[in-house]
């Protein structure tokens, strides 16, 4: 297992004791998972919480955390872990695996999602749910996007799912449906005839767009429907309808919608944003808890740490769900009566944390490559770390490049490598890259200038066919390994490089709005990326990097913790 060195971890929440707070009096800290954690899913077995999250293009897939308090989450594994189950080469980063969801029936996990390009919709199933998880199961019927599964007291099993308009003639863009098949959990088939549930949304003289995400739950005689409208960004809603039978009709409730941060003032401190896509689950103290997505610009709609994973508290009245109860604006903390319970040997997700990897035996689940995996690149050992071989591929490319990534969690971070390369060439180039998408990312490496070595930080070119140098400096050839960093600050990103014990200032204060989501569009956040290329040659070249150091710094988590 890759050596976990915790430097320290801040988890905001861990400070808010104070000395007559009860032992069982716990404090959720939003986002209970930081940074590109999108679209979550989450299912209770026993006193254990599984979560699941989008990762679109990048491999593995659909990463599962575990809980036992929904505050404290250790990854035990990914959904998609063998290129045998499914690749994405030739596919946008921001493209493959759409909104997946889990449940758990008689012993058996399932995960429900979207293949957006290719093999559609698909289930997978396990007895455990670190893995592994069976090869897709195609479910070709089902047309759309965000299926979930949902199991009656009868054990029969149902899929709904976002889809077409009526007879697939939108009255307006964004018109979609929320439908439902009866399903066999064994056979994974279809049973029967498709119906439609929900049309367009709340109220569809008004055209509401993008209802999506939908989850079915039993309470109190009731079957609840609740899905997202509005779309993902700023207009993401969650809107709640219920009927008397699992086929409807489904009444909305009148004081829709139940979640959302629309409508707040523009200028109010760190805001929270764009929030929806919600599922509900019961927590410890048998009390309901919305688990959603939601996104911290640091100014208007710009963030680089994607979609994030938060949690708020849910009240019933009259039997309907209320996200929130006591204030439209999401919180930063909230204050639950029941007892924590920490996971052994997690990396932190929540509040202000640092740590360093190191890579000696294996890589930590967390860790993403772009589309597929290929073994034969990249080896570990205690001596060197991680050596990569160079690839011709590029980031630009849609292939598989000498890349290994890991999610910008902070608005304010820092992420260092040491690089051990001599390169022989100057397309030869190792390093650490801040990167959005395939044409949107900076890149700090060591390469040659004129037969000589030099530190040089690109760009992508506005085509995103290449890389545009923005500066450079050559450094002595050595022999020692040289470090490199970069600082992320807000609405900045600066780059520096030391082969001693001091670090040069590269470039200061680059524009970080360049690789928010709102510029680059798409749906994926910013990956810090130990990348080694050799820029469309073959070579037999590698580099290794020793480490990868990472901290985070938010002011919001600052000030929750005073």
């Amino acid at each position: 297992m890759i050596k976990q060195c915790i430097c320290t971890a801040i988890a905001a929440g861990w400070l808010f004791f104070s000395p007559c707070a009860s032992a069982q009096t716990t404090t959720l800290v939003n986002p209970i998972l930081t940074g590109f954690y999108p679209d979550p899913s989450v299912v209770q077995v026993g006193t254990d919480y599984y979560l699941v999250n989008s990762t679109f293009s990048y491999f593995p897939g659909i990463p599962v955390f575990h809980s036992k308090d929904l505050k404290n989450w250790k990854q035990i594994g990914n959904v998609i872990d063998r290129a045998t189950q499914m690749d994405f080469m030739g596919e946008k980063l921001t493209r493959g695996l759409f909104a997946p969801a889990i449940s758990y029936h008689n012993g058996t996990y399932y995960v429900t999602c979207t293949d957006i390009d290719h093999d559609g919709n698909f289930i997978v199933a396990a007895k455990n749910p670190a893995g592994p998880w069976s090869n897709p199961v195609r479910v070709p019927q089902v047309h759309g996007i965000d299926p979930s599964l949902y199991f009656d007291d009868d054990n029969k099993a149902y899929i709904v799912y976002n889809s077409d308009a009526p007879d697939r003639n939108p009255l307006y863009s964004g018109h979609r449906t929320i439908r439902i098949y009866e399903i066999d959990p064994v056979s994974l088939k279809v049973i029967g005839e498709e119906k439609q549930l929900v049309n367009g949304g709340v109220d569809l003289s008004k055209k509401p767009v993008w209802i999506e995400a939908p989850h079915i739950m039993k309470r109190n005689g009731w079957y609840y429907l609740y899905a997202a409208e509005g779309g993902t960004s700023v207009n993401h809603t969650e809107v709640v309808f219920r009927s008397k039978s699992v086929w409807g009709p489904y009444i909305a409730y009148e004081n829709n919608p139940i979640l959302t941060q629309k409508g707040l003032p523009d200028d109010r401190k760190d805001p929270i944003t764009s929030a929806g896509h919600a599922q509900f689950v019961e927590g410890p103290d048998g009390k309901t808890y919305a688990i959603f997505l939601a996104v911290r610009p640091y100014e208007g709609d710009y963030y680089n740490t994607g979609r994030e994973t938060f949690i708020t508290p849910v009240e019933w009245k009259n039997d309907w769900p209320i996200i929130n109860p006591d204030g439209k604006e999401i919180k930063y903390t909230y204050a639950v009566n029941y007892k924590e319970v920490k996971q052994k040997d997690a990396l932190p997700q929540l509040g202000n944390f640092e740590y360093t990897l190191t890579f000696e035996k294996s890589l930590d689940p967390a860790l993403l490559f772009m589309r597929t995996i290929d073994s034969s690149s990249f080896s570990l050992s205690k001596q060197n770390g991680l050596t990569m071989k160079l690839k011709p591929e590029t980031v630009m490319e849609l292939g598989n490049p000498s890349f290994i990534g890991k999610r910008q969690q902070h608005l304010y971070c820092t992420a260092e490598i040491e690089l051990d390369f001599k390169p022989k060439s100057e397309n030869e180039k190792a390093g650490l890259t801040i990167l959005q998408d395939e044409s949107h990312f900076y890149y700090l490496s060591k390469s040659l200038d004129k037969g000589k070595p030099s530190i040089q930080l690109f760009k992508a070119s506005a085509d995103g066919k290449k890389m545009e140098v923005i500066a450079q400096k050559q450094i002595a050839e050595d022999g020692k390994p040289v470090r490199l960093r970069i600082v992320a600050e807000g609405e900045f990103y600066s780059f520096y490089y030391t082969t001693g014990s001091s670090w040069e200032l590269l470039q200061d204060k680059l524009d970080a709005k360049y690789l928010s989501t709102k510029t680059a569009g798409g749906f994926i956040g910013c990956l810090f990326g130990m990348y080694a290329t050799s820029s469309g040659d073959q070579t037999t070249n590698s580099a290794s990097f020793k480490y990868l150091k990472y901290s985070g710094n938010d002011p919001m988590f600052k000030k929750a913790a005073r």
